[in-house]
């Protein structure tokens, strides 16, 4: 429960942290490195525009792919998005966010790399 109310105090402050100039969307993954099977955290910030229509979120190594897309409500929508892939395989993956307005074209995109690695056997 503690961990839960600190997370949700985190959240409620991270739309305060101002993007830098002309950012229109920002990447934090989480964690960089992790396990297989990984579970990883994928917070953007986006700065309120009509124009924003969705944030589309791709995980991809060589050998797996996964991906999702989050509806917004222009400058209506949240601030911060969050979404999370689970179980995610070894392998070097390359965590992008691409921001998409009206009319469906690409507005802005991010990316991250981070490393999932083979689990130990423990036996």
């Amino acid at each position: 429960m503690k961990l839960r109310a600190t997370l949700f105090g985190i959240l409620m402050l991270t739309p305060t942290i101002p993007l830098g100039a002309g950012e229109r969307i920002t990447i934090k993954v989480s964690p960089a490195i992790s396990f297989a099977p990984a579970n990883l955290i994928v917070r953007t910030m986006i700065v309120a525009n009509a124009d924003n229509r969705a944030v589309e979120i791709i995980a991809e190594s060589t050998d797996f792919y996964r991906s999702s897309e989050i509806q917004l409500d222009g400058d209506k929508a949240p601030r911060t998005t969050m979404f999370e892939f689970r179980s995610l395989p070894q392998g070097t993956y390359e965590v992008r966010a691409n921001l998409i307005g009206a009319g469906g074209q690409q507005r802005a995109w991010v990316r991250q790399q981070i490393n999932v690695i083979a689990g130990g056997s423990g036996r």
